[in-house]
């Protein structure tokens, strides 16, 4: 009888070892998760300020330019307004397929890897 009791006991212990060990492998796969998003998301944020800052130069570059051709620089601004106009609203009437899809697709990836 003694022995029985034992070896629930031993048994019991086993399983809360094996219960404790699986938590903590969630945990740290979840920290691995999170963390490769985050670094993810990070990165893409850097890089769209970077983006944002040489989008900007070029903008300048170009409205002076279209400017000095036309011979008044508000007009060169004016004509690069309204093509960036035109590009958001041809974004704007593709944003599910060319945004909300890339976007979710790559937040799945990123948390099923």
């Amino acid at each position: 009888m003694e022995n029985n009791h034992n070896n629930v006991e031993e048994l019991f212990e086993k399983l809360k070892d094996y219960a404790d060990v699986r938590i903590d492998l969630f945990k740290l796969k979840s920290i691995n998760k999170v963390s490769g998003f985050t670094s993810s998301v990070m990165t893409s944020l850097i890089l769209l300020i970077l983006l944002c800052g040489v989008l900007i130069c070029i903008t300048i570059g170009l409205g002076l330019w279209i400017g000095a051709l036309i011979g008044k620089t508000y007009l060169g601004f004016f004509i690069v307004g309204g093509i960036y106009i035109i590009i958001g609203l041809v974004l704007y009437s593709k944003r599910e397929k060319l945004i909300k899809t890339r976007v979710s697709n790559k937040l799945i990836k990123e948390l099923m890897n």
